[in-house]
C-alpha cells in the first residue's frame, strides 16, 4: 500500500467517525436521562482524538513527499 492509499484510507476512517459522532450527538439532544446523556457525552468525547488523528494521518500521508511540506512533528520519526 502506498501513502497516497493509505491517505484515503485515514479520509474514509475520518468520514465514518465524523458521522458517528453527529449521530451520538443527534441522540444526546433526544435523551431525557441524565445517565444516558453523560453515557453518550463520554463516548463522543473518547472518538474527538481519533477523529482528530484520522484527520491529520490522512494530511501527513498525502503530502509526505511534498518537498515545500511542513511535516506534522507529531508524526516525525
Amino acid at each position: 500500500m502506498i501513502l497516497m492509499e493509505l491517505s484515503l484510507t485515514y479520509r474514509t476512517s475520518a468520514q465514518m467517525l465524523r458521522q458517528r459522532i453527529g449521530e451520538l450527538q443527534a441522540e444526546r439532544e433526544r435523551q431525557a436521562d441524565p445517565e444516558e446523556i453523560r453515557r453518550l457525552n463520554r463516548r463522543i468525547v473518547e472518538l474527538e482524538p481519533l477523529l482528530r488523528e484520522a484527520r491529520e494521518l490522512a494530511v501527513v500521508t498525502a503530502r509526505y513527499y511534498d518537498r515545500g511540506y511542513h511535516k506534522n512533528e507529531k508524526y516525525c520519526f
